[in-house]
């Protein structure tokens, strides 16, 4: 019997346009009326997450920031974290710019969280898109939610931080990465995405041992809800740690085909077809769709 049902958002949950297919919708709604616990699991901000969560009315905290930090959308009560201490956070925003890396700080896990930056490079295109996203996302509270600092340096001693990202021209950001994991060893979580057509690569530094099936696992455990009760959809490599955690693992159909070939992975029909749903009625319900 299925009592938590983890969902991944982006690719999985939410269609290519960014929205929560109707049936999704219902069937999220459905799950959580028959009493399983519904969370996303996901590598975007708490506040970034969180109005996914509102829309949905989730019971469940929702697992952030690649499961740094577990916290309820509605009454932003904190139900753990993970943080970076100060000198590791120091050390990264150095390599950063000695690398010519642009830097968004993500901190205040206490609250709705705030993103620090001191510059964007005229050539990075997608983190000014990321940043203009972000401020429309967030509407009235962009000014708070969004802020431009003058030395990231200055602020870190008055945050608390749960994740740093940089971004950047792919050469450069490779050997800063190689910098990292030398200079900081198991301190930090490093996550790596490249995308050589665009000459752009993503590097999120995390808490050391921090993942989506770290935070999914803390989750089940606060819950009193065992592996085998757990299902899980995702759609990318960076879910892998939960969906081998669940007992019911589950892939969308536009899943990265080396996900959907691993035989002890279930597949569901894409994120454009309402995969979540049909997962939840197979797997929650017993049902079929035709």
């Amino acid at each position: 019997m299925i009592k938590l049902l983890a969902l991944d958002l982006d690719g999985t949950l939410l269609n290519s346009q960014g929205e929560i297919p109707d049936k999704n919708r219902e069937a999220v709604r459905r799950a959580e009326d028959a009493g399983v616990l519904v969370t996303i699991v996901t590598g975007r901000r708490f506040r970034d997450a969180r109005p996914v969560g509102l829309d949905l009315n989730l019971n469940a905290p929702l697992v952030t920031h690649n499961g740094a930090l577990l916290k309820y959308a509605e009454s932003l009560e904190t139900v753990s974290v993970d943080l970076l201490s100060n000198d590791a956070c120091l050390e990264i925003i150095r390599a950063g710019k000695r690398y010519g890396g642009d830097a968004l700080v993500s901190a205040d896990p206490n609250n709705k969280g705030i993103l620090l930056f001191d510059r964007v490079s005229d050539d990075n295109e997608p983190l000014q898109r990321y940043l203009r996203w972000a401020e429309t996302l967030h509407g009235s509270e962009a000014s708070e939610a969004v802020l431009n600092v003058e030395r990231l340096e200055d602020e870190i001693p008055n945050h608390e931080i749960i994740h740093i990202s940089f971004s950047g021209a792919c050469a450069a950001m490779s050997e800063m990465e190689l910098y990292l994991e030398r200079q900081l060893g198991g301190l930090v979580t490093i996550l790596t995405t490249v995308y050589p057509h665009r000459n752009f690569t993503l590097i999120d530094i995390l808490p050391p041992n921090v993942s989506k099936g770290s935070g999914l696992k803390k989750l089940a455990a606060i819950k009193d809800v065992e592996p085998e009760e757990v299902m899980a959809i995702g759609d990318n490599f960076n879910d892998i740690e939960m969906l081998e955690f669940a007992g019911t693992p589950v892939v969308t159909g536009n899943a990265d085909p080396n996900l959907i070939e691993r035989g002890e992975f279930y597949t569901t029909v894409s994120n454009d077809e309402a995969g979540v749903a049909a997962a939840i009625d197979k797997f929650i319900f017993g049902q079929e769709n035709d």
